[in-house]
Formats: structure tokens, sequence, C-alpha cells
């Protein structure tokens, strides 16, 4: 109470803990209608039995539906986890799923991580006779069924694995499992979005109250056809030369050496009034050599 009698309010300043918390919850709505469209809660029909935690409930199709809660909640331990490693050269991001080759390249770029698109070379973590040996404290890895030979040689290495996972997937040797469509090219990319965005959320690169600027197409694998096909389409579209409009007409000016006027004055015979010059004609006389022919 104030001495007047009167009842005062004290505003607190706001905490930055909560201010976080509540920046996070909006953030959580906007990825969660994101994973909606990229279709990243659709699984498949068969479901192992390690999976059955992340499922939400199934559809009369057979297909079972994962749930989002559960995969952003995943993502955001994934990137605190790759956070707490000093060297980001030291994570390693593996995808042999063709749909994931520009999504981890992508990655890579902006996390400072090592990527490996494409075919995994065994004994990449373990014979340390080749060229391409790496000793890293922690791997990503698109599909456990594709990139079942990474695993495998992490799991020789005492390497934690980070995997998307699918309802069907195999959990053996895997950490962290992200429950999530990892068959779809939107799904692996917004995944693939999700954590980078939060792991320069978290390393102070970019605000959380500010909007990365950095679109999730650019992270979508394109078939390299279509990008050659647009591109000739583009060529012929730009090599096209187009023709000058055609002058118009003006119907209302004569033509060049042409005028009526005298047309009309050197013709004597322009009068339907004046007689014809010919000889007139008669339709009883006979037709010319037609003498002695008798109908």
């Amino acid at each position: 109470l104030a001495q007047d009698g009167h009842c005062c309010l004290l505003l607190s300043t706001p905490n930055p803990c909560e201010c976080k918390l509540l920046a996070m919850s909006l953030t959580k709505e906007e990825d969660v209608q994101k994973m909606l469209v990229c279709k990243t809660h659709l699984g498949t029909r068969n479901c192992n039995h390690q999976m059955k935690r992340y499922v939400f409930r199934r559809t009369a199709d057979g297909i079972h539906i994962i749930h989002l809660g559960k995969t952003w909640e995943k993502v955001m331990v994934a990137a605190r986890a790759i956070v707490s490693i000093e060297n980001p050269a030291d994570v390693i991001v593996a995808s042999q799923r063709p749909y994931g080759s520009r999504a981890v390249l992508k990655f890579s770029q902006y996390t400072g991580t090592h990527a490996m698109a494409g075919r995994w070379m065994p004994g990449t973590l373990t014979n340390q006779i080749t060229t391409k040996f790496l000793e890293p404290r922690l791997m990503i890895v698109t599909d456990p069924r594709t990139d079942s030979q990474a695993i495998k040689e992490a799991s020789y290495a005492s390497i934690p694995v980070v995997a998307l996972v699918d309802t069907d997937s195999p959990l053996q040797n895997v950490d962290i499992a992200i429950p999530a469509n990892n068959k779809g090219k939107e799904s692996i990319a917004l995944l693939y979005w999700l954590l980078a965005r939060e792991v320069l959320y978290l390393r102070g690169t970019v605000s959380r109250g500010m909007e990365w600027e950095v679109m999730v197409d650019s992270f979508f694998w394109r078939d390299p056809e279509e990008i050659m096909r647009q591109d000739e389409d583009q060529q012929e579209f730009q090599g096209e030369t187009w023709a000058a409009p055609k002058q118009q007409d003006d119907w209302s000016a004569p033509a060049a050496g042409e005028s009526w006027a005298d047309a009309s004055a050197g013709a004597g015979d322009g009068s339907w009034d004046a007689p014809n010059t010919g000889a007139a004609e008669d339709w009883s006389a006979p037709a010319a050599g037609g003498e002695g022919q008798q109908w």
C-alpha cells in the first residue's frame, strides 16, 4: 500500500529464461506445422517394437502416424549433443540415401561439420591404413538401414550415433533416435534444416528472437535431369529473337501512286446512266455461227 492508501502494482522485469521458453514454445508450434506440410509424421505399415513409443496412432490404411511432439524434442536433444562438441569438424554427417545428400551438404555448410554424402567407404572409422581414416566424436546418419555400415563401424569405435528413424527402422547401436519420415525428400530436408537452425541458436550465431534467413527449399534434393531440363528451357527462352511488331496499316490514307479521284476522272464511262458502248444485244437473234440450228 502507498502512503495515500491506494494500492500500487510492482512490475517486475521479465526473466530471460521465461522469454526464451516463450520463444521456444512459439517456435515449436511453427515447426510442427512445417512438419505436417512436409509429411514428417507419415510412417510405414510396419513398426519396429522399439519404435512403438514414438507412434501416435495407426490409420485405417495401416500407416503408422509418428508423434511430432516427440520428434521436435529429439531434434532439440540432438542439437545439444552437437553443440557440446568443441570442434564442429569432429561431427560426421553421412547419408547414402540420394534424397539426403543435398540436405547433408547444406547442413555441413552452415554448421561446419564434416559431410559424407553418397557411398560410405568401408573402413573409414576402423582401418587406420586408409588415407581417409577419421576419428570423429559424433555421427549423424539419415537412415539406419541404408547407413548400416557406418553405424556398425561407429559401434566398433565407441562413437555415439544420431539417426533419423522411421517406424520400421532398427535401433541397434543408435544413441539418439529422431522419429520421422526418412524416405521423403521434403521431410529429410526439413529435419536437417531444423537441426542446423537449433545448433546456430545454441551457439549464439543466430538470435532466437529472429527468424533464420535461410529457406527450407535450399535443403531440398533436386533431380539432376530436372535441373538440366530447366536450364535448357531457360536457354531456349533467352535465345528466342522476338520479331518487331508489324506496323498497323492506315486504311484512311490513300495508297502510294493511287488516287480515287483521278481514277474516277480518267474513266469517262464511269456512270451507270451512260449507254453501253457496245452494240445492243438482241436476245431473240440466233447465236453467232448457229444458223440452221433447230431446237
